[in-house]
């Protein structure tokens, strides 16, 4: 069966607005709270920190702006090294290198797709058997799947190091019911317009540090000192979230739920249709682990369906149907090609064999039925044809 292309486009992770968002920016206006103080901020940072199990939220202005606090408040400065997972977005490691700090990278392991511990422990010791032990650790949950993080931690407790768990893709996934986001030191969530739920840019800090919590508004807010006049004593950011972001973000999380049953709802739809194709294969929870399910990636072996994920994402543009390829790791970006990495060659298959397919909460019954049935009736399920690898 032949699809015809449609002039109607499917987003890979298109943002949903069904709840009280305009009904609270229109409070806000109201109020003429607008910019960085307001009443919509304190109740979403409230509201997230009770799904976080009672840890203080910082809201902030981006996920990038969250990692970037963290790492100041884990003491990182010129000439540390940070150990980082390489497959991953650059935002998780590009603020490693803004405040003159060196990023060690670290290969995935195949049950996650996250950072190996294993790998984790051999780059640790051979970090100190150089003279350097890392000041930090950033694992992150790609996709909405928690990293191995128990184990994280306890690699990172034997030689005193922090972990910063980087959950911007995960807000709402839990290992055996705890959130993810609150298994490290500090914990990030990304609100960027293609997450779980969104402010239109936005991002939260989380940690059960009282002094960091307070560290972290005090630097979000131009480090302000607490006089009459403008007196500043420190270097500060401008990074607080705005009264109007958090109203849309208030209004998000009160549907969050929901969001995350339909993203399940579609991965398994993806699974029941896919799963059975020699040469695709889906990612599986492990016990005691929960996902969002943020974006549903398959993996592609070239030699068996006889089509790359790159080829399958070119033809699926074809008929305007947006897909992704999953994260070029770390190591193999020019920027960071000139830095340390540990492993194999986990990451770099995952991303030459890895798409990420539409997965967001507002896509139609119809416009999966088309997906599944380009993937299943013109492209995959069927005798091999060599398009290309």
């Amino acid at each position: 069966m032949t699809i015809a292309p449609s002039s109607k486009r499917i987003y890979l992770s298109a943002p949903g607005f069904d709840g009280k968002e305009l009904y609270y920016i229109q409070e806000a206006l109201n109020a003429g709270q607008i910019a960085t103080a307001g009443s919509f901020i304190a109740a979403f940072e409230s509201e997230l920190a009770i799904r976080c199990g009672g840890k203080s939220v910082v809201a902030l202005n981006s996920g990038t702006s969250a990692i970037h606090l963290a790492l100041i408040l884990l003491g990182v400065g010129p000439g540390d090294e940070v150990i980082c997972q390489s497959l991953t977005f650059a935002a998780s490691a590009n603020p490693i290198v803004y405040l003159g700090a060196k990023p060690i990278f670290v290969d995935s392991e195949r049950q996650t797709w996250n950072m190996c511990p294993e790998l984790l422990e051999e780059a640790i010791i051979d970090r100190i058997s150089r003279g350097k032990c890392p000041k930090a650790i950033i694992a992150v949950n790609l996709f909405g799947m928690p990293a191995q993080l128990p184990a994280i931690i306890e690699v990172a407790s034997r030689y005193g190091i922090p972990v910063l768990e980087d959950a911007a893709e995960s807000i709402g996934s839990k290992i055996n019911g705890q959130w993810s986001g609150t298994f490290g030191d500090i914990g990030v969530y990304s609100f960027n317009g293609n997450k779980m739920i969104t402010t239109g840019g936005g991002g939260a800090l989380i940690t059960a540090n009282n002094q960091w919590v307070g560290k972290a508004r005090h630097l979000s807010t131009q480090a302000k000192d607490d006089y009459p006049h403008y007196q500043h004593s420190s270097i500060g950011y401008n990074y607080k979230m705005n009264n109007l972001a958090a109203g849309i973000g208030l209004a998000q999380l009160e549907r969050l739920e929901d969001r995350i049953e339909k993203r399940r709802y579609i991965f398994s739809r993806y699974l029941a249709k896919l799963q059975d194709i020699p040469g695709v294969s889906l990612l599986q929870e492990p016990d005691g682990y929960y996902s969002n399910r943020w974006l549903t990636a398959v993996l592609i072996d070239p030699g068996i369906t006889g089509i790359s994920a790159d080829k399958l994402r070119g033809l699926l543009e074809l008929h305007n149907i947006e897909t992704r390829q999953v994260w070029k790791p770390m190591h193999l970006q020019p920027v960071f090609r000139d830095y340390p990495s540990y492993g194999g060659t986990v990451a770099s298959q995952l991303f030459e064999r890895g798409l990420c397919l539409p997965s967001g909460s507002s896509l139609t019954e119809e416009d999966l039925d088309k997906v599944l049935m380009c993937l299943t009736e013109q492209y995959l399920n069927r005798p091999i044809i060599k398009w290309g690898t």
